[in-house]
């Protein structure tokens, strides 16, 4: 009786780290042409938030290192994730525009590329977090 509770606790505790594992995702972003300001990053978890700043799942920032920015996003449970990312030169905690509405400063996405009339989808630069990983970025 006892080892049959003890193989139930130790199978409850597996199913349960499992199910609420939290991931890191280190990202290398490629291409910074200055160490004025930061780099910023917004993570969006499904299609219907992606892009609008209201509804990001987390962000943060790094200071921008010229040539190559390194930093981790952590704690992200296991899901379909998309990165947005900027480099804010001027520090203003926005991404500046032109009067169409084209981006005067640095932009990347987790996988998707910018198009010739506006970002890709959010299932353009979707991808699965199952474990620790790694992502190259290159900012445009």
């Amino acid at each position: 009786m006892i080892i049959k509770n003890l193989l139930a606790l130790l199978t409850i505790g597996l199913l349960s780290t499992s199910l609420f594992a939290q991931h890191n995702v280190s990202i290398n972003i490629d291409g910074v042409t200055s160490e004025k300001g930061n780099i910023c990053f917004a993570v969006y978890n499904n299609e219907g938030s992606f892009l609008k700043f209201d509804e990001v799942y987390k962000s943060g920032s790094e200071k921008a290192v010229k040539g190559k920015t390194v930093f981790d996003i952590k704690d992200l449970p296991e899901g379909e994730y998309a990165i947005a990312i900027f480099h804010d030169a001027n520090g203003n905690k926005n991404l500046d525009t032109n009067i169409l509405g084209i981006p005067k400063e640095q932009i990347a996405f987790s996988k998707g590329k910018m198009k010739m009339f506006g970002p890709p989808k959010y299932k353009e630069c979707a991808f699965t977090v199952n474990s620790h990983m790694e992502m190259n970025i290159r900012l445009n």
